[in-house]
Formats: structure tokens, sequence, C-alpha cells
């Protein structure tokens, strides 16, 4: 199962995502408001939003997923018990609330019956040209026919193709993929670069990834140069 948990309290987060891999979820930590916003095309199982964030803070960023027309399950941490606070995040499109401080057990507890309900969420897909990747199968298509990526490779192609347009640097694989450092994935950069350009690319046009040497990684949209 996999959790979107956007906390801006670094420790707090360290600690909880700790708690929830170590219970077999997969953890994916933003601390920021739009840090969470970059991870709109993604399929998640239910997402942790703290309410009091800075900058874009939960509510409005709750707004701004169900704006996105993104269902996933969302659980409110807030410090303030306030029953008018839990009926505007309800309007919002909050799913549960839980107030701090909370037990550990309390918040496995509500992630559980969260994650019982039907799933409303709808196909979720990324499209560029004849390439299409359904974020929620997890598979990747091009002109028709299925690719067969690792899971590290469809990570850096999702992140790329979300990013078309643009440089996705080294260091943001490294981040966003890896969840290391730079220095110690460097050259596995390279590795999945060359195997998923071996994968996608097709005979007779040109390279769908493109390499700006110290800048990173880049995937032009059709027809821009």
């Amino acid at each position: 199962m996999h959790i979107l948990l956007v906390e801006d309290d670094k420790k707090a987060a360290r600690l909880l995502a700790q708690g929830l891999q170590e219970e077999g979820f997969e953890v994916v930590v933003a601390h920021s408001g739009e840090e969470a916003l970059a991870h709109l095309g993604s399929a998640f199982d239910v997402a942790i939003f703290d309410r009091m964030l800075p900058g874009i803070d939960g509510l409005t960023l709750c707004q701004r997923v169900r704006q996105a027309q993104v269902q996933w399950p969302i659980l409110m941490l807030t410090a303030r018990d306030a029953l008018g606070e839990k009926v505007e995040g309800l309007h919002a499109g909050v799913d549960d609330y839980l107030a701090k401080p909370f037990a550990f057990e309390e918040l496995l507890a509500r992630l559980h019956a969260l994650l019982r309900r039907p799933s409303q969420l709808q196909v979720m897909h990324l499209q560029l040209a004849d390439l299409r990747i359904d974020l929620l199968a997890h598979e990747v298509l091009r002109d028709g026919q299925r690719l067969d990526l690792t899971q590290k490779e469809y990570a850096v192609l999702v992140l790329l193709v979300r990013h078309a347009g643009n440089v996705v640097s080294r260091q943001q694989l490294a981040e966003q993929v890896w969840h290391a450092d730079l220095i110690a994935i460097d050259n596995l950069i390279d590795v999945h670069i060359k195997n998923l350009r071996r994968k996608i690319d097709t005979e007779g046009r040109p390279a769908m990834i493109e390499t700006l040497r110290g800048q990173g990684f880049c995937i032009r949209r059709q027809g821009q140069q």
C-alpha cells in the first residue's frame, strides 16, 4: 500500500514514515503543500495531510487535490479538535480527522478503515504522443505495445513525462526515485536511462529521452525544440 505523507515537521515526518514502513506501507514524504501537488499524477492508496502546513495549508491542499479530480482517501492531522474546523474540512474533501497528539495504533486503525472503503479512484494516466502511462496499473504502452519496465525504470519514466518539456536533474532523480543522495547512486541513473532508452525508443525515430550535459534529462513535448 502506498501512502503520501505531507508533514512540514521533518522529525515528526521521519518518525511517522518509519513507523508506517515497519507496518509494511510504502511511504512518500512531502514537507509542504507545494511538494505534495507535484505528486498529483501518482497513485496513492491513502494520503495523510497535516492541517498547519506553511504556504499551502492542509485544507487548501485538500481542495486543490479534489479540484484535480484526484480521489485519494485523505486523513487530516490537526492540533485543533474543533467541530467547525472538522466540518469545513469534510466539505473540502477530507475523509477523516485525527487530533494531535495521537496514539500510533489509532492512526493505523483509521488508515485501515479508509483503505477498507470502496475505491473511488478513477483511471489516471499520462499521455505524451504515442506513449501512455497508466498510473493505477503501472503499465506503459508505446504505440499500443506494452513495455516491460522494472519498478525503477517506471518511476524514472513517470518523473520525466510529468516534467515533459523541462529538465529533470540527476539530483531530482536521486531524491524522488531512489530517495538517496546523488553521490550514492549516480552510476545507477545512467544504467536506468540507458535501459529505458533501449525499451521505449523505436527504430527510425528520434530518441525520446534527451541528455543535457551538466543539467540532466528531458523528454521534449511534440513540436518542442
